[in-house]
């Protein structure tokens, strides 16, 4: 089930009435809730419900008898079993026919041909999202660092909870399943900041987003028709595109949240305004991120082992980052040019310090911040390329028709030949510009604050405003066209 369809129109408000009609009755809550989940994760395939069923039994089984013996032998078993059941399910779906594929391949390169075809599988919505959510109980309780859950019903709530169940944010279960435990009072404020947030959300998917993916979709899907600026354009605005989308689904999660009391951790603060890829890392996909520096990172050995194998560490955290965003070629690069910029800024920051302390450059300047900006978003564009691209060909060609000069063909009626017309290519850039405009002040202070302290006519003029905006100049189309990227992930 979509958040941007008319099922979800009609899903979300039962659900809220339900949930605040059994507030008060926490076991009642907790069963609607694990319902309606499984409602909602069924809609697209009930088959896949019992991978999360299965996931789900494996580790409140395996927290609970980590919870009962000291036995160091029998809680390592326990978590290799943890590890095998949610990895092998992630594994054999989404790089069964990826590992064929390369072993077909590595056999032409001597020369030989196998004849092996790929498998007929279908990749389970959300698996690399709930997996890893699943999996930060069982570490988490491994380490003993949580005490592991009694309760079955709230455990099962807890990994399937449909908000954030099919593209985060990835919780950790210390923050998430504690939750599940208590019960919320109606808070009418928070009911509305909840609700303002999921429009906010349903904005930069419907109107940014899936308009952007007009453009972005004809140029990437027909790489040799276009070259130049109709491509830079096209990668510039997959930038907008990926982000509106992801940054979307993680507001109207955290919202419609929000409205039944629950939090979730924020996923994104602006990330196109990082000075690095360092900082972009810390403010993009946030969830995932510390995910790999808690579970992976650090496991590794972080940076305690000399900068050498800090760098290494670093470095395979963000090639794993890659493949776990897609069984494919484009991905791992995609992955490898985030860890090698990241380890170069690692390594050069003292020295890059020196030289600006010694050339009197003022880091902390206007000019010199939109600078880093501008340059880090550039390498971030490039590095989307081979996110975006079919296959890693399309990529090398969409790349090297970047310095093909066609300024001058595309400034005239060109440009709306491309997936949009121009009121629509108006629409979208406006869009972008009001969306940053309103993050921007968020940061200040709090949208939805300014609002209550208006007056009732005004506010509801807003709520109003925002609806129709929405319905009039948002995009629609089949389920596939207008489904969240991050859905395949």
């Amino acid at each position: 089930m979509l958040f941007n369809s008319i099922d979800f129109a009609i899903f979300f408000p039962i659900v809220f009435i339900l949930y605040w009609i059994f507030s008060e009755q926490l076991k009642l809550r907790n069963i609607l809730l694990l319902i309606v989940s499984y409602t909602f994760y069924g809609w697209w395939d009930w088959r896949f419900l019992f991978l999360i069923a299965i996931s789900s039994i494996v580790d409140f089984y395996v927290g609970k008898e980590l919870g009962d013996t000291i036995d160091n032998a029998k809680r390592k078993r326990l978590l290799y079993l943890s590890l095998l059941v949610n990895l092998g399910f992630l594994v054999y779906f989404k790089y069964t026919n990826f590992f064929i594929d390369t072993f077909v391949d590595s056999f032409k390169l001597f020369g030989k041909t196998l004849e092996v075809s790929t498998l007929n599988i279908i990749l389970p919505v959300g698996i690399s999202f709930y997996t890893f959510q699943t999996l930060s109980y069982t570490i988490d309780v491994y380490k003993k660092q949580l005490k592991p859950s009694k309760d079955p019903i709230a455990f099962f709530a807890f990994v399937s909870f449909f908000p954030q169940l099919v593209a985060g944010p990835i919780e950790r279960a210390s923050h998430l399943l504690p939750q599940f435990y208590k019960t919320y009072k109606f808070d009418y404020n928070q009911v509305k900041s909840g609700l303002l947030l999921m429009a906010f959300g349903l904005f930069k998917k419907m109107v940014i987003a899936d308009r952007a993916a007009l453009y972005v979709n004809e140029v990437y899907n027909n790489p040799g028709n276009y070259e130049g600026v109709e491509t830079i354009i096209a990668t510039v605005l997959f930038a907008f595109q990926i982000y509106c989308d992801f940054s979307g689904y993680s507001d109207i999660a955290i919202g419609a949240s929000r409205t039944m009391g629950f939090d979730l951790m924020k996923n994104f603060d602006s990330p196109y305004l990082s000075k690095s890829i360092t900082e972009f890392w810390r403010r993009w996909h946030i969830s995932l991120s510390t995910w790999f520096r808690d579970y992976v990172y650090i496991p590794l050995g972080g940076n305690r082992n000399g900068k050498f194998k800090t760098y290494f560490n670093l470095f395979i955290v963000f090639v794993i980052s890659g493949l776990w965003h897609g069984a494919a070629i484009t991905f791992l690069v995609w992955g490898a040019i985030h860890g090698f910029i990241i380890v170069l800024e690692k390594a050069t920051y003292k020295r890059k310090k020196a030289i600006f302390k010694l050339l009197k450059i003022n880091t902390n300047s206007f000019s010199n911040k939109l600078l880093f900006i501008l340059v880090t978003f550039s390498i971030v564009c490039v590095a989307w390329v081979f996110f975006r691209a079919n296959s890693f060909l399309d990529s090398k060609l969409i790349i090297s028709s970047f310095f093909n000069n066609n300024l001058y063909e595309l400034l005239g009626d060109q440009l709306y030949l491309i997936g949009l017309k121009e009121n629509e290519f108006s629409i979208m850039i406006l869009s972008i510009i009001l969306m940053i405009l309103i993050e921007r002040s968020h940061k200040k202070q709090s949208f939805v604050k300014v609002l209550s302290e208006q007056s009732l006519p005004f506010r509801w003029s807003v709520y109003v405003g925002i609806v129709v905006f929405i319905t009039i100049f948002g995009v629609y189309g089949d389920s596939m066209a207008s489904s969240f990227i991050y859905f395949q992930f």
